[in-house]
């Protein structure tokens, strides 16, 4: 007997779904996974609990939806910014770090609420070793290409160091995005702090380990 094909999900299926994930995203980024319940979950996005389990599962399926779903774009923007730096010319180390780092900043702060929540989020994957897996999945692949670009740049260089200065170059930028106000704290009156200035920080720490050979 022919299997009966499955519904693709209905127009309103989806835009609920869509709500839940942005409720998800808020809850998570401001509580934690350990913090944040799916009760909570679903009075943030105004739906039935047994709606939020229907279309995330579990709370562990749920965030790794919830992290999942901008991954992809956020790879896309910042490979499309390595391409279109490529074609402009020889790489550099910063011109690396900037199609890396830009991109990010960009959509934090200017792609709206869900965006910069999202950067919170990013924050409680990176530190977290439960989220190795999700981490794997969603950010290694896309790091691991910028990764291959700067050892072209500095053939010598161990793999191991460069790797070391990604991770903590998104380290700063993670913390750029959501500890600015320290910085206010610390210089009140002075400018927002400029993402030029984080690449530039980036750029000196990765060069200084990859030519201590």
């Amino acid at each position: 007997m022919e299997k009966q094909r499955k519904r693709a999900p209905s127009a309103r299926s989806l835009q609920t779904k869509a709500r839940i994930l942005d409720a998800a995203e808020q809850v998570f980024a401001a509580r934690g996974f350990d913090g944040a319940s799916i009760r909570d979950i679903a009075a943030e996005a105004g739906v039935q609990v047994g709606l939020v389990h229907h279309h995330g599962g579990g709370k562990e399926e749920l965030f790794h939806q919830t992290v999942a779903r901008r991954a992809d774009e956020l790879s896309r923007i910042r490979l499309e910014a390595l391409d279109a730096a490529r074609a402009q010319g020889d790489l550099t180390l910063r011109v690396v770090l900037d199609c890396f780092i830009r991109p990010y900043v960009a959509l934090a702060r200017t792609g709206g609420p869900q965006w910069m929540a999202y950067g919170r989020l990013v924050a409680h994957v990176s530190v977290d070793p439960r989220w190795r897996a999700i981490a794997a999945e969603c950010f290694d692949p896309t790091a691991g290409q910028f990764i291959d670009e700067i050892a072209r740049l500095y053939p010598q260089a161990d793999r191991q160091s460069i790797a070391a200065g990604q991770v903590y170059s998104v380290s700063a930028m993670l913390a750029f995005l959501n500890t600015g106000w320290r910085i206010e704290a610390l210089s009140p009156g002075a400018a927002e702090a400029r993402v030029d200035q984080l690449i530039d920080y980036c750029a000196a720490g990765i060069e200084v380990m990859v030519e201590r050979v």
